[in-house]
Order: structure tokens, then C-alpha cells, then sequence
């Protein structure tokens, strides 16, 4: 079995997909009788076998549904955000942080932490949940910032070591009918910061991209809600529904699926870098790099943004999430000349204060 990285493969040596709490409970107890790990999996969008096991894998896309109540939706951790969408949209109301990529689970996400366009303003997704329903030591639990704040803090970010997610509360805001994408050009690494930094949108994130001359920055940045006024530097704009603009994604996946690109290994390096020292890195890095490292659909994602109380993260004060999404395409970097470029970028962020966002792909 593979993950959508494609580097690590794992047998399981048994397969279970609980429909409920108990059922999870009930697992769990079993391997622990036996001595054997057990492992939640959602859709297998980790990068290196983390959601990998030769124990028991829990399939947790058995655990659904989606209920929305006063300002909060009830999700069981099966549910992709996807189907936690299609339940509040017609509430008018949204999470707060989504992922750029909807199919992924709500358990997932909030295990790894969960890093959207609107990080900057409200934190990571795993900052915006009032509760937690948790199997920990075989017993199902509810956790919150009252209620076993502990374990609330552990398995926020904790990527299932300290117990397994069956379902959370999930905070919601109004959602936009419309939005405004601004495409700014900026020059460089501390461009990009700088526009981050000043610029007043709802949802901002930046890219470099190859050009002939190296490489190219520029920051989106997403206006929610009728008759607001493009930022200064904006050379491009397009209205989208919100749905639409969430789901924008998809068409990408569509010709990456086509094209065998999804399919391929992603190698992926992913660090918080400390505000001050982020540029710097970030330009000695891609300094060092040519498009056949990154792969024909890799993606170089910079995005400045809050933790928000997320304690198992490990961020440093005031983080840069950069994310070299590399794709081992044909012709470009083997796996194991991305793996080490990866291992030198979490050396690099280390040296100065960063660390790693462990959803990444660095062996060790």
C-alpha cells in the first residue's frame, strides 16, 4: 500500500474500517491486546507513510456525516471538507481555514494541523475546533480547552500518536457569496513577505514559479464579499462564487490525473521559517534549485501565518510555511535526489530556528 507521496510502501497486516467510535475504541483495544500499532487513515494524502502501517490500518472514511448547528458544524473524521462544505454553504456559513485541496479529511487535516489561505488571519484549522471526540487507550473521550486540555493540545497537530480523532466540533463564520482574486507581482522573497504583510485580503498565499531568468513571485490575494477595491500592485483579477474559488483545485487535479502527474511520487519539503530569516532562506534555496529538481507540476507555496494555539506544531514565533511541493517526474530529480534536497532545506531552516511541518517528506 502507498500513500499519494509514493516513496513508502507498507503491507498492513489488517484492515478495519470502523463506522463508529466504539468500533475504533474496540480496535484499538484488540491491537494493543495483540501488541501491534495501530493507524488512522483518511485518504492517504500524506507524503512519506504516515498514514502507513504493517499493524492495523483504520480506515476512517467510514466515519461521516456533517451536522451544522449555531455556529459550529459536528463532523465525524471520516468527512472530507469537501462534504463539511456542501453542509454549511447552505447556511451561509464556512469554516474559517480551508485547504487549498478540499478531499482531504477532516481528521487528517486536523491531526497534521491544516494550513490554509486564511492562516494569516485565523491560524490553522486545528486552532479553530471547540472539541474533539478522541480514542485514547482504547476508551472514546471528548476533549477541549476545559475538558482534557492535555489531550486536546496532543492530538491537535499530533498526527494520531496520541490517540485517534473520531470526530470534532468545528468552529464556523459567514461565508462570502463572491470573491475577488488579485494576482500581485512581486519582485523577490522579501516582495512577497512585504506584500503578505501589508496587504488587506481575506485570503493570501504566494508562489514562485519558473521563468527563464530563475524565478518569478507573486502573491494572491482573495477579497471576500461585493465592491472592495484590488490592492495596489494587482495586475489581474477574477470574481468567483466562494464555492468556485474553494474548489479551485480541481480542474488542476483533473489534467494532473490525466497527465499521470498525481500519480507520480511527491517528494515534498515543508518548514517554518522564523519571519526575520525567512527570505533568506528562501532565496538561497531556490537560488540552488532548477526546475528538474522541483518536477514539471511541482509547486513552490510561501505563506506568512499564525499557529494560534496549535502547541504539538512547533513552529517559531511569527512562521513562513515554505513548501517545495516537488513531483519526481519524468526526467527530473530521481526520489532520492529530492529526499536529500529536502533533508538539506530542513537542516537549512533549523540552522536558522525553523522546523518542520511533519506532513513533509524527509527521511528520519
Amino acid at each position: 500500500m502507498r500513500d499519494f507521496g509514493g516513496i513508502v510502501e507498507r503491507s498492513p497486516a489488517r484492515m478495519i474500517r470502523p463506522g463508529s467510535a466504539s468500533e475504533v475504541a474496540g480496535a484499538v483495544r484488540e491491537a494493543a491486546a495483540q501488541g501491534v500499532d495501530v493507524v488512522p487513515r483518511g485518504l492517504g494524502h500524506s507524503t512519506y507513510g504516515q498514514s502507513l502501517t504493517s499493524g492495523v490500518s483504520l480506515d476512517m472514511r467510514g466515519l461521516t456525516g456533517v451536522e451544522v448547528g449555531a455556529g459550529q458544524a459536528a463532523a465525524a473524521a471520516g468527512a472530507t471538507w469537501r462534504e463539511v462544505l456542501a453542509a454549511t454553504l447552505p447556511h451561509g456559513l464556512t469554516p474559517p481555514v480551508l485547504t487549498d485541496y478540499l478531499d482531504l479529511t477532516v481528521g487528517g487535516t486536523l491531526s497534521a494541523g491544516g494550513v490554509g489561505g486564511t492562516s494569516h488571519v485565523h491560524g490553522t484549522q486545528a486552532g479553530n475546533v471547540a472539541s474533539l471526540d478522541v480514542v485514547m487507550d482504547g476508551d472514546p473521550v471528548t476533549c477541549s480547552p476545559t475538558v482534557r486540555p492535555g489531550l486536546f493540545d496532543a492530538v491537535r497537530g499530533g498526527r494520531g500518536r496520541h490517540g485517534v480523532i473520531t470526530g470534532a466540533a468545528l468552529r464556523l463564520v459567514p461565508a462570502p457569496e463572491r470573491v475577488l482574486c488579485c494576482t500581485i507581482p512581486c519582485r523577490d522573497a522579501e516582495d512577497v513577505l512585504r506584500v503578505q504583510r501589508e496587504v488587506r485580503a481575506d485570503d493570501v498565499t504566494s508562489r514562485a514559479l519558473p521563468s527563464d531568468d530563475g524565478w518569478r513571485f507573486e502573491a494572491k490575494a482573495v477579497l471576500y464579499g461585493d465592491g472592495r477595491e484590488p490592492p495596489p500592485g494587482t495586475t489581474e483579477t477574477e470574481e468567483l462564487s466562494f464555492f468556485d474559488f474553494c474548489d479551485r483545485m480541481r480542474p488542476d487535479v483533473e489534467e494532473l490525473v490525466a497527465l499521470g502527474e498525481w500519480a507520480r511520487p511527491h517528494p515534498w519539503g515543508m518548514v517554518f521559517l522564523p519571519a526575520p530569516r525567512a527570505a533568506a532562506v528562501i532565496e538561497s534555496t531556490l537560488g540552488a534549485m532548477t526546475t528538474g529538481d522541483l518536477g514539471l507540476s511541482g509547486v513552490i507555496l510561501i505563506k506568512a501565518l499564525r499557529i494560534g494555539g496549535v502547541p504539538m506544531l512547533g513552529a517559531p514565533r511569527d512562521p513562513v510555511l515554505f513548501s517545495v511541493l516537488r513531483t519526481a517526474s519524468p526526467g527530473c530529480a530521481s526520489v532520492p535526489e529530492m529526499l536529500a534536497a529536502n533533508r538539506a532545506l530542513l537542516d537549512r531552516a533549523r540552522g536558522e530556528g525553523g522546523t518542520r511541518y511533519a506532513v513533509d517528506s524527509v527521511p528520519g
